[in-house]
Formats: C-alpha cells, structure tokens, sequence
C-alpha cells in the first residue's frame, strides 16, 4: 500500500509535467538519492525525485479493539484501522548549469499539488482500490531539523518540499469471534445506583 500511494502520486505530478513542459521522457522518480553503499545514485540525475523519509501513526483519536455483536448473536472483536501519515521529500536534482531548471520543475510540482491536494477515486479512477484518498499537505521544517534531514538523506542539499500524506489505512479487517458466554459482564451496581 504505501508503495501504491507514493506511485500514484508520482505519476500523476509525471504526467501533469510532461505534459507542462512538453516532455517526451519522464521526469519523475520513485527512488533513494544514494545507493545503499553510499555511492551516489546516478539514474535520478536531472529528474524530479520523490521518496519516502517516514512514516508516523496518524494521531487523530480513533476507537481501539471493539467488541460488537454479530447478526448471529455471537460477540465480535475486531481491530480498528491503523491510520499512517507518509513524509514525501519532493527534490530537484538538477546540478551545475541545470540548476534553474531545478526551479522550475519544483515550482511547477508545488503548483500542481496546491491545485490537487486530494487524490481520490473522483479525480484518480486508477488509485489502488485499498485507499480511499490521499491528502497531501506542506511539511514545514526549520533549519535545523532541514539540515538534519538532509544529513541523513545523503548530505547535500536539494531544492526541495516536504508533504505530509494522510490517509493511508491498514485494515483492522481480522475479527474473532466468541460465544456470549464467553464474555464477563459486571453485574455490580454502580456508585450511583447504591
């Protein structure tokens, strides 16, 4: 699932500047900006990179384990969704004398997700079945965690923009179900009552 979102939501920023640009290849990649034994990564030279730098439980309260009763009269437990916010870097890695259009290719990228900042099945028929939509808001980072970021990223630094991505849902979908007498009931009489 996280691999479907952040798909997504690369080729539909691809799409929108292809077609801006009036470009025959791609210009956007799912990708790390370093290989894994440090090197530098060189098939996202002079593209718009997109990757995953975290994932976070969503924090908005939700119900835990719930205990329900069955059309068949038994009690149900069932998991609640697990809700996950996804941190995508969007860099510009254009160097040298390419680097103004690092600019304008990121200037353009925030312009397209101010303009669509929600992918749902309305706007996006081809979004994976398992997610309902996609909310992509700024992320903003001050120098220092910027700077942390970046050190951990690969060390130097890109023209760049931080999205919090919400909505992504792992389905609670296993349930377990038990016979009513299983179930222990506190037959006591409240404080009130007495």
């Amino acid at each position: 699932m996280i691999f479907s979102a952040i798909e997504h939501i690369a080729s539909q920023l691809n799409r929108f500047l292809k077609r801006t640009f009036e470009l025959n290849e791609d210009i956007v990649l799912v990708s790390n900006l370093v290989e894994s034994d440090g090197s530098e990564a060189t098939h996202v030279h002079n593209k718009i990179v997109v990757f995953l730098v975290s994932l976070e439980k969503d924090t908005t309260p939700y119900q835990q384990n719930g205990i329900y009763r069955s059309e068949s009269g038994q009690m149900v437990t069932a998991n609640e969704p697990l809700f996950v916010n996804m941190f995508l870097m969007v860099a510009a890695n254009f160097g040298g004398v390419n680097y103004p259009e690092a600019l304008k290719f990121l200037s353009q990228a925030i312009q397209f997700f101010h303009k669509t900042p929600v992918f749902d099945h309305q706007n996006s028929p081809e979004l994976d079945a398992g997610i309902e939509k996609l909310i992509l808001t700024i992320e903003n980072v001050k120098f220092h965690d910027l700077h942390s970021l970046w050190g951990v990223l690969n060390g130097k630094y890109l023209p760049s923009i931080l999205y919090k991505v919400r909505m992504l849902t792992f389905d609670g979908d296993e349930v377990e179900a038990f016979p009513i007498s299983d179930v222990q009931v506190d037959v006591r009489p409240s404080i009130e009552e007495i």
